[in-house]
């Protein structure tokens, strides 16, 4: 090892890095498996005779707060 204090500092911040790149990929492949798992649960919805499009519609008006809401 070397006692150059910018080399260890490198090594820190490159482990950093690293480290926040792979969470950042874990979070990635945990979303894609969530949106299959949206997807699957609108073609079930749909299989049950419920008009998707208007589920959709009724999901985003959810997500909105009661003042937004009320203004549409």
């Amino acid at each position: 090892m070397t006692d150059d204090p910018d080399f260890s500092t490198t090594t820190v911040a490159a482990g950093q890095l690293l480290a926040i790149i792979e969470r950042i990929e874990r979070l990635e492949e945990e979303k894609k498996e969530v949106t299959e798992q949206i997807k699957e649960v609108y073609a079930e919805a749909k299989g049950n005779g419920f008009d998707v499009k208007t589920l959709r519609k009724v999901i985003a008006l959810r997500r909105k707060d009661p003042e937004e809401r009320s203004e549409e």
